[in-house]
């Protein structure tokens, strides 16, 4: 009977190959009713007629021919259309399913057919069960094949999606600008992925701040856009235009549920959140709108604006897969906005603080004239902790400081605003510059020691000088920090922009703030009234593209040929020295030195005798008068006998009597002890211990300085509402 059988389907196979075509034919409709979206595709729908016709000549071939199934190879359109299915992203079930349809099919056909030939039960049940059995062998061989070149394909397919996604890790997100990396995103997208690519982001997004909007309807900006059509025509929205999207449309949806979503579009169906206008819904339908991908751009647990992708030029649709590797690279083009964003919310944090600790004007002093510059970086690195400060001390001194401390971000910023409040404390207490570093470092140290959770160690660097216009001598100090540039007087004594010798003067330079248990060292020179002194921070001298010694001759060119005025040396210095985004924060400090005319300036050498009390008092008088300052002759007369009293009684030789008439009225008194006076609460019956209290009610500002010689006590006084500062020179 098994012979029977085989002849019998031997004869079927012969006399259906002229009827193949229609044999054919019967399988496709049954595939296109069962399954017709796999025939959506341009390049499949054309292959499917060849790959069935192959397969069912094959099948005829092992029937009529006796062909060892075993030996049979799948049909190469069969086998280009798994892989072109492959390369659509279809599952692999959908086929095998095919196969299942296809083949099925066919079976029936044969069955149908066998069973109008043959009246004999036994034979048609033999020839069915040896038809069941050859048809299953053909499909499990040929499916397998089928099935490896489907696989590899999609093995490819994922390779080549990978390597997109490792590409678009290294083209998106280049920079910490959000606006950047948006058209980062549109750019990858529309140059490998889709025809049109819109980026729309929430304006507190652009803004760098950290609340975002709740979910519902709000405000996005267009902020970057690319199409493959010049001029972005496809779009409705113009790059930064800011629009809302329908509440209920597809994505303000997506917009609140976090959710990506696939969509379809014909020519006459085109939403009103893509279309926003008559004209704009005919310019879609003109290029053939096809296909978009909404996706929602979050980061940690936060939406931050949306990413469309839209095809027309391609005319292939978007399918799962495609929206998988959209969410994947906007997932990671939403981190690196976040972080941008957060970045430039912490930069501008940042710089706010700074901006608000350093000085918002320098006040206007009698010994020096001042301008200062604080230019941030322009790099990804975070603002800096690079300060500068002007302080008026006593006996018409001033301080002039300039700092750094290493790092950056809002710890840097923080820091420096401790230590620059720390300098102004230290610098009332009137320390000789290497002893106020000393306590500084003291200061850092401790600072050191409550933040020991903080990775980055605290270290700074700081240069501090001390110019007297009553001698013209400065002394300076520097904790690991750059020496200042100095400029002497033009050699015209008329022409205050005529040339100078600049030097740098060779000063000791101790180590940097933090490292302790090292001494600073205080250096002094004379300057010349109209000398310039520039002090700065490392990041205006130190660059990639020039060395150190190439920039301190930029800084001797320019201030050797400075202008009058200082505010344009400031500016010169900067142009000539720093780059539009310099790559470290920068402070510039620029100081031009006054003198105070001899004349109003007196001394007066004490002995350590009592009886010379009253002449120290008719001495003040009498400069009181000269100067014309006869309504604060009694103020004066007592405090310089209280002090001249004190130094005499408490203090040792030489003992002297120092008037200075500045912005204010210095009475000053030295000695050499170094015991510092203090005021005390005197009892009734105490003879004495009023002094001091008395001196600290009638001046303005008192205190004591300490000296190498010994102590100077001093105290101040306004003067009248009609007598303006002494000019200095």
């Amino acid at each position: 009977m098994g012979t029977d059988a085989d002849v019998f389907l031997r004869h079927l196979a012969r006399g259906l190959r002229p009827r193949a075509d229609q044999l054919v034919n019967a399988v496709m409709e049954r595939l296109l009713d069962e399954h017709p979206d796999l025939f959506q595709y341009e390049d499949l729908a054309p292959l499917a007629q060849p790959a069935t016709y192959e397969h069912v000549t094959a099948i005829l071939d092992v029937l009529e021919h006796k062909v060892d199934v075993t030996e049979v190879e799948a049909p190469p359109a069969a086998i280009e259309f798994a892989r072109r299915l492959a390369g659509h992203g279809a599952r692999i079930s959908e086929l095998l399913r095919l196969y299942r349809l296809s083949h099925a099919r066919m079976l029936q056909l044969l069955y149908k057919e066998a069973a109008g030939r043959s009246r004999d039960p036994e034979l048609i049940i033999a020839m069915a069960t040896a038809l069941t059995e050859t048809g299953f062998e053909y499909i499990d061989r040929t499916s397998k094949q089928a099935v490896a070149a489907y696989q590899q394909e999609r093995d490819r397919w994922l390779q080549q999606r990978l390597i997109m996604i490792s590409e678009a890790s290294t083209r998106i997100g280049t920079t910490l600008d959000t606006t950047r990396t948006a058209q980062e995103l549109a750019d990858f997208g529309a140059s490998r992925f889709a025809d049109l690519v819109t980026v729309d982001l929430f304006d507190p997004v652009l803004d760098g701040e950290c609340a975002l909007p709740a979910t519902g309807p709000s405000t996005l900006r267009r902020t970057a856009q690319r199409s493959v059509l010049d001029g972005c025509p496809d779009s409705a929205v113009e790059t930064g235009q800011a629009h809302t999207y329908p509440e209920g449309s597809d994505p303000a949806r997506a917009l609140s549920t976090g959710q990506s979503s696939r969509h379809h579009i014909g020519a006459d169906d085109i939403p009103l959140w893509l279309a926003r206008s008559p004209d704009h819904r005919r310019a879609l339908q003109s290029v053939g709108i096809h296909s978009v991908l909404v996706v929602p751009l979050r980061a940690r647990g936060r939406t931050l604006g949306l990413a469309q992708f839209l095809r027309h030029h391609n005319p292939e649709l978007f399918n799962d897969d495609d929206l998988l590797l959209a969410h994947e690279i906007a997932s990671r083009a939403a981190v690196s906005i976040d972080n941008a964003r957060r970045y430039s919310h912490e930069r501008s944090t940042a710089m706010t603080l700074q901006r608000s600790l350093l000085p918002q004007h320098l006040a206007e002093q009698p010994a020096v004239e001042t301008a200062s510059r604080y230019m941030p970086s322009g790099s990804r690195t975070g603002v800096g902790g690079d300060w500068y400060d002007v302080i008026q001390l006593s006996g018409a001194r001033v301080a002039l400081v300039v700092g750094d401390v290493v790092g950056r971000g809002l710890n840097a910023a923080a820091t420096m605003g401790r230590l620059r409040t720390a300098v102004r404390t230290l610098a009332d207490i009137d320390l000789m510059p290497d002893e106020l570093l000393t306590h500084l470092d003291d200061v850092v140290i401790r600072l050191q020691r409550d933040e020991e959770h903080v990775i980055d160690e605290i270290t700074a660097t700081c240069l501090y000088a001390v110019y007297d216009p009553v001698s013209g001598l400065c002394s300076l100090a520097s904790a690991g920090h750059v020496p200042p540039a100095v400029a002497a007087p033009p050699a015209l004594a008329s022409d205050d922009s005529g040339p100078r010798s600049v030097v740098f003067p060779d000063i000791p330079i101790g180590p940097p703030l933090g490292v302790g248990g090292l001494p600073f060292e205080t250096a002094q020179f004379e300057l010349l009234p109209g000398s310039l002194l520039a002090l700065y921070t490392d990041g205006l001298v130190e660059s990639r593209a020039r060395d150190v010694d190439a920039a301190l001759n930029v800084i001797r060119s320019v201030l050797a040929q400075a202008p009058a005025s200082l505010e344009d040396t400031c500016d010169r210095l900067l142009s000539a020295l720093l780059p539009s985004r310099p790559f470290d924060d920068v402070a510039l400090l620029v100081a031009r030195t006054r003198a105070l005319d001899a004349d109003h300036v007196a001394a007066l050498d004490l002995p350590s005798d009592p009886a010379v009390v009253s002449a120290a008092r008719a001495y003040a008088a009498e400069r009181l008068a000269a100067w014309g300052l006869e309504d604060m002759t009694f103020a004066t007369e007592l405090m310089v006998s209280e002090l001249v009293t004190n130094a005499i009684r408490y203090g040792e030789d030489p003992i002297q009597l120092r008037l200075i008439l500045q912005s204010t009225l210095t009475c000053e008194v030295s000695d050499t002890s170094s015991t510092a006076p203090h005021l005390r609460r005197a009892h009734a019956f105490d003879e004495g211990g009023r002094g001091l209290l008395l001196v600290a009610q009638l001046a303005e500002r008192w205190g004591t300085r300490h000296s190498r010689e010994g102590k100077v006590i001093w105290a101040e006084q306004s003067l009248p509402a009609d007598r303006g500062p002494a000019k200095p020179r």
